[in-house]
């Protein structure tokens, strides 16, 4: 295999990949007795027909894709182990040349890694993020563990008020006439939910159970229905069953049932401390993100479209595989959602554009800060992901091939160089 590398404007370059004419010969032999199975010709049987009398009858082309899909992968990568040049975009294949005989001549459009004019990346001056938990913030996270506890108590000695959960009937007119869609039987609504059109549920507070009442609202100007765009319309209410909820007392008895703690003081305390931690993670988070931010805004890149392409392909592919864990496909996705493929790219778009960026500044000030990673931490490293997956540290380790090895190392030292920018940045 011979590469010729040509630099292209924009960070791009051609690659041209010539396998030699035995490999492709070994190739197009190899798709024969793939295909040849399949392949009827008169006075044979299926699969016994000799590769140059279907080369002659079908002409010499037809197992030249089949040959050039098998060699292109194993070329490539070749390639790319040879090259010089850090490629970081999926590849644009051209084949040139195939003809038995001859080389086989294909190229590869890549993006390679565009220089980054580093700005200002130590003293970066970013706003104090706070981490302080007050007590409003703990008596809130206390009455969230005390909504998930209520109660639903049914109620018959009073009318609905604002919060109850109700079951009503419902049919609804349009000009004296009853419209599609608008009636509903034993439909559970909860007052102040926003669930129904604006002005419908706030006409439900005071009706008492077993009473009519006639709603009258609005359909909003954007509504889904076209013929009810912006129409008056009445509704006939009843409410058949009120329910509110009833929230345990907060004392010692609540904080034993719902935490290890047996007093209310012990069970607050270790709120406060949960919220602290949170809070501090957050904003570890956030000061990454800001100072990442800033470094980026005062550097100079000019990445290629097809570096960026890839990585939006690469973050819809992540995402795929997260809903795919949890049982739904990409097809019923986009049902669901009303999107397509090319929909959720444009979506992601900013998303990556930010990762290239946040990656490449990064790299930048490892090469410039002269950052590197032990044996020992890649080691620590490897114990860590063997936690993870439960297995033994030296099996990770065996697992993980050289070109493995220096990508962890790599993604170390990224990490080395985003604890070194937070450590230098200060607080307005």
């Amino acid at each position: 295999m011979s590469l010729q590398v040509e630099k292209l404007e924009k960070n791009m370059a051609k690659l041209t990949i010539e396998v030699s004419a035995e490999e492709l010969e070994k190739a197009i032999e190899g798709a024969y007795q793939k295909n040849k199975k399949s392949i009827s010709i008169p006075g044979f049987r299926k699969g016994k027909a000799p590769r140059q009398l279907v080369e002659k009858m079908y002409g010499k082309e037809i197992f030249y894709e089949d040959a050039a899909n098998a060699l292109i992968p194993e070329a490539y990568e070749k390639a790319l182990d040879e090259s010089e040049e850090e490629i970081v975009s999926s590849p644009k294949i051209e084949v040139t040349q195939i003809e038995a005989g001859k080389p086989f001549i294909f190229t590869a459009e890549v993006a390679l890694k565009p220089d980054v004019k580093l700005g200002k990346y130590k003293g970066v001056k970013i706003d104090k993020m706070e981490t302080e938990v007050t007590e409003e913030e703990v008596t809130a996270e206390i009455d969230k563990e005390r909504e998930r506890n209520a109660r639903n108590i049914n109620v018959t000695d009073r009318p609905v008020k604002d919060g109850d959960m109700t079951v009503i009937d419902f049919e609804g007119f349009v000009d004296g006439v009853a419209f599609e869609g608008g009636k509903g039987e034993n439909y559970p609504l909860t007052i102040g939910s926003g669930a129904f059109i604006p002005g419908f549920e706030e006409q439900l507070i005071g009706v008492e159970i077993g009473k009519e009442v006639d709603v009258n609202v609005t359909f909003p100007e954007d509504y889904q229905a076209e013929e009810l765009k912006g129409k008056a319309a009445v509704f006939k209410c009843t409410v058949k069953e009120i329910k509110e909820k009833e929230l345990p007392e907060l004392d010692d008895e609540f904080a034993s049932e719902v935490s290890e703690f047996e007093t209310l003081a012990e069970y607050k305390e270790d709120v406060k401390k949960n919220l602290a931690e949170k809070k501090e993670k957050e904003a570890k988070a956030a000061k990454e993100d800001a100072v990442i931010e800033a470094i980026i805004n005062d550097s100079d890149m000019e990445i290629p479209e097809a570096m960026i392409a890839t990585q939006q392909r690469q973050t819809v592919d992540d995402f795929a595989q997260r809903i795919q864990m949890q049982g739904l496909s990409m097809d019923q996705y986009f049902q669901f959602t009303g999107t397509n493929y090319e929909m959720l790219l444009g979506q992601v778009r900013p998303q990556a554009e930010k990762r290239i960026k946040s990656r490449l500044v990064l790299e930048a000030v490892v090469e410039k800060e002269k950052i590197e990673v032990s044996e020992e931490e890649y080691v620590t490293e490897t114990e860590r992901m063997a936690e993870v997956y439960q297995m033994e540290a030296e099996k990770v380790r065996e697992m993980l091939g050289e070109k493995e090895k220096k990508q962890v190392m790599k993604d170390l030292a990224i990490q080395k160089a985003v604890d070194f920018i937070v450590e230098n940045a200060k607080e307005k």
